[in-house]
């Protein structure tokens, strides 16, 4: 550890703990897989495994898996289990309807806790440096471990984590003839290996590490070089036989992975372990897991140059796959003919007039020739054969003599490995070189200096994606804004980009559209398919339309193959009317910043938003459920303008603001959905307005006092105790006020509180006795209740008479009345169960698709009830065709 600096130290330290804490992840699955299941007990086996992964994980609608988590899943050993996986099945697991206040409360107070762990695992992954220093070390390590003791973990064996000596090879007792014996297996497979007798290597190695009383750092040597046989066994099979289905010989990658693991875990401060199981995920495509364990080597040993080639690799790959148009600024090579022709066609240029033109500059500047015989090499051109490596030494004869199309012309061939070996270092150090270079040719005034805007963009896709330099997206934007100084369109594109997600810089829609608007006159085809975007959802079809069919005509494959479903949705929303597009366009802001995670009040996550255009057609149709959401909608967009326009706001702006919101709540609460990167700034606006009505009196009744009330409830809706007593004040200042007894029985329901909500919702029906979802609520808290069914189902047949036919709530009724029976009366009413259940099955035809796929816990625990009354009804059927 001398070598290893604190910081990374630090970094090792905190993985180790968040490893550790997979055993009591591991515990509480065991756990809960008992509780949810009757009792059923966790055994590690395929059986298990392939059960819980056919039958339950797609029963559970938020439950995602990775492939590489299905497959561990479904080999069913927990042992094998990573944090990640068992995060997102403890979180996302549905649980049974039949767990008692007690249970509910633990696991929501476990799941606060998963969630901390899985968010500060992330944090800890997504650190490219693996360097943490001291003050946020010991922040970070006293979070995990509260948490792992929390979980049942011994907070002295965890203070042992923290000291160096853990990573250093822990004392054993040691066979020295075993170890001896161990080395010489090592010795001759690592010559098998070198002799490409792979199969042979590995039998070596497993002979090496099975043998007892062997230093660990030994075994993760023997581990190590057995990965790498086994990935070069798998290469010599893909690569010399033709059929390579050979199930054995895929497998391979499997073993290698899980030897490299083995490596890791018993010299978790080698950097070599952790290259190789980078270079296993690198092989089967994982480059995100590839480029965290590279990483995590080169924080271990900085001067290991392969691990930093590899490092580089990855990114490049991620960089290609999620953004492939960004990173080469001339990625499709054409022969130079190809290339003049093109011209020909879109400017009508003679190509023999540009030849004749490049030749009067080589006149003028000798280093220009070289280039162009360079580009004659690189792109083959009329009597000239393609040969990189005369195109290599070309480039660099003009790279030598200062010019800066050479060198980055050069650049790219020491990137792409074309003529020369390939070095992402000597590339980087020609494109700063010719980044220094003047942007304006050094003899013709205004002129570009050709390759100077170029590097610039390159360097800044370096920076950017972290290839051969530091991560550092302040440094990306330094370099694309030089760029598209200079004239670059695609790092105005870039910028663009950074502004529009707010990454390094503030966010700011209006400065991303300006920079998208200038790399697409400059000739971006991507900048001008976001423009036409940008544009449509400002309800500007014209320039939409033209910078779509630009985008097409600029060769953009995505454009073109999309272009008959932009065109057909342009032009649907031209036939909107005038009110329609105004709220669509906000909409569109809002969609632009709205992030994953909305905020704590809302219950649903989908975004209501996009689906105002289809509302209202809905609306215009008949349906009252579309149009109340249209109505709270444009409530909530009114509030919207005040909230991404203005930056700071004035009283007045408050004022509105909170009423607009207050008045989407009341409508239809599940459409305020506030972006929890908004929820501070709300938060502080509402607190604001409540505390100038509180000032002014406490017992002066106003709008915007009742407003604001209405705001503060629904925000803070998921602190029962603080909603619970601010209510009840809420209450007594307005006693006509449906929506603070709605609230107030919701909230008392939440807390099993049946009795308390009840009363609550039975005022709030003496004020309004026709209030559907004051009905609702009455039916659900009778049922919790469970003194008489029959009033509570009285209460859903009440509701399903009042309310809308296509409200959200009238197939859960339905459901809920057959749980009704099922729970107090199975026998009375097993015909009523299955028509409550068919009943439902038709209400959810008539569901807005918004609701659709429409979700409800209550199915599962009446499905196989109706399934009996099936059966029963068709042996019955079937004995009485025997008897006639």
């Amino acid at each position: 550890m001398a070598n290893i600096s604190n910081e990374v130290r630090n970094y090792f330290k905190l993985d180790l703990l968040i490893s550790r804490s997979c055993l009591a992840l591991r515990n509480l699955f065991i756990t809960r897989y008992s509780l949810f299941n009757n009792g059923q007990i966790w055994i590690d086996s395929a059986v298990h495994g392939n059960n819980y992964l056919t039958n339950v994980v797609p029963k559970n609608k938020k439950l995602s898996l990775t492939p590489p988590q299905k497959k561990t899943v479904g080999n069913g050993d927990t042992n094998e289990w990573d944090v990640s996986t068992f995060t997102a099945i403890l979180l996302f697991s549905d649980r049974p309807q039949t767990l008692n206040t007690n249970e509910i409360q633990k696991l929501d107070q476990e799941d606060s806790l998963i969630k901390q762990l899985k968010d500060l695992r992330n944090d800890l992954a997504h650190n490219s440096s693996k360097s943490i220093g001291n003050i946020e070390f010991n922040q970070l390590w006293n979070k995990l471990s509260t948490i792992l003791v929390t979980f049942g973990d011994i907070d002295t064996e965890l203070d042992k984590l923290k000291d160096d000596s853990v990573f250093e090879s822990p004392e054993q007792t040691v066979n020295e003839e075993n170890k001896n014996e161990a080395l010489r297996l090592n010795s001759l497979g690592t010559q098998a290996h070198k002799d490409g007798k792979y199969s042979e290597a590995i039998k070596f190695f497993t002979q090496a590490v099975v043998l007892p009383s062997v230093p660990n750092h030994d075994r993760a040597t023997f581990f190590s070089n057995m990965a790498a046989s086994r990935v070069s066994l798998y290469k010599q099979h893909l690569y010399t036989v033709d059929n390579c289905e050979d199930d054995d010989i895929t497998k391979e990658l499997d073993r290698a992975l899980k030897d490299a693991k083995q490596a890791r875990k018993l010299w978790v401060t080698w950097w070599k372990a952790h290259f190789r199981v980078g270079q296993v995920y690198a092989i089967i495509v994982d480059h995100d897991k590839a480029i965290n364990s590279f990483e995590r080597a080169l924080a271990l040993d900085p001067n290991k140059s392969e691990t930093q080639k590899a490092l580089d690799e990855s990114r490049i790959i991620v960089h290609r796959n999620s953004r492939q148009e960004y990173l080469d600024p001339r990625a499709n090579w054409k022969t130079i003919p190809e290339n003049l022709n093109e011209l020909k066609e879109k400017f009508g240029l003679d190509p023999e007039m540009v030849r004749q033109n490049r030749s009067l500059l080589e006149l003028i500047d000798p280093s220009a020739a070289d280039v162009m015989k360079g580009h004659q090499f690189a792109l083959g051109d009329i009597d000239v054969i393609q040969d990189y490596e005369e195109a290599a030494k070309y480039f660099a004869k003009a790279a030598n003599a200062g010019n800066a199309e050479g060198m980055y012309n050069l650049a790219r061939l020491f990137d792409k490995g074309l003529g020369v070996k390939k070095d992402h270092n000597v590339a980087r150090e020609w494109l700063e070189k010719a980044a220094t270079q003047p942007p304006e040719h050094h003899i013709i005034k205004g002129l570009p200096n050709i390759g100077v805007a170029e590097s610039e963009h390159a360097l800044g896709v370096r920076y950017f994606e972290g290839i051969s330099v530091c991560k550092d997206l302040s440094l990306a934007v330094y370099w694309y804004q030089r760029a598209t100084n200079h004239g670059s369109a695609m790092a105005a594109n870039n910028l663009g980009v950074m502004y529009l997600d707010g990454l390094a810089v503030d966010k700011n829609l209006e400065k991303a559209e300006e920079l998208h608007e200038l790399a697409a006159k400059r000739g971006d085809a991507v900048a001008m398919m976001t423009l036409a975007e940008m544009r449509l959802s400002k309800n500007d079809f014209e320039m939409a339309r033209i910078w779509y069919d630009r985008a097409c005509k600029s060769g953009n494959i995505i454009a073109q193959r999309d272009r008959d479903k932009f065109i057909k949705t342009l032009e649907a929303r031209q036939k909107n009317a005038p009110d329609v597009l105004k709220v669509m366009k906000t909409a569109a802001n809002y969609m632009l910043s709205f992030q994953s995670k909305v905020s704590p009040s809302v219950a649903s996550e989908h975004l209501y938003l996009k689906d105002y255009e289809m509302l209202c057609g809905y609306a215009k149709r008949g349906s009252i459920t579309a149009k109340n959401i249209c109505r709270a909608l444009e409530h909530f967009v009114q509030a919207l303008n005040i909230l991404l326009f203005c930056e700071t706001l004035t009283e007045e702006q408050e004022n509105i603001f909170v009423h607009e919101l207050s008045q989407c709540y009341r409508t239809e609460q599940i459409v305020g959905q506030i972006p929890s990167h908004m929820h501070k700034k709300v938060s502080n606006i509402i607190e604001r307005v409540l505390f100038r009505c509180k000032n002014e009196s406490n017992f002066i009744v106003s709008q915007l006092d009742e407003d604001v009330r209405v705001c503060y409830v629904t925000l803070n809706i998921n602190s029962y105790g603080i909603v619970e007593e601010f209510v009840e004040l809420c209450k007594q200042k307005y006693p006509k006020s449906v929506y603070f007894f709605l609230t107030s029985g919701a909230v008392h329901g939440f807390r099993r509180q049946s009795d308390t909500g009840l009363y609550n919702i039975n005022i709030g029906l003496e004020i309004e006795p026709e209030n559907y979802e004051l009905l609702y609520h009455k039916a659900v808290l009778l049922r919790h209740v469970g003194r008489d069914m029959t009033e509570a189902i009285t209460a859903y047949q009440k509701f399903i008479k009042t309310a809308p036919k296509d409200h959200r709530k009238i197939p859960e009724a339905y459901y809920e009345m057959a749980q009704c029976l099922k729970d107090f009366a199975p026998d009375a009413g097993m015909r009523w169960i299955q028509d409550c259940y068919k009943e439902g099955k038709q209400a959810e035809k008539l569901q807005l698709p918004c609701f659709l796929p429409y979700k409800s816990d209550n199915i599962a625990f009446i499905q196989p009830f109706i399934d009996m009354i099936d059966s029963n009804f068709n042996e019955e059927a079937e004995q009485a065709c025997q008897i006639s």
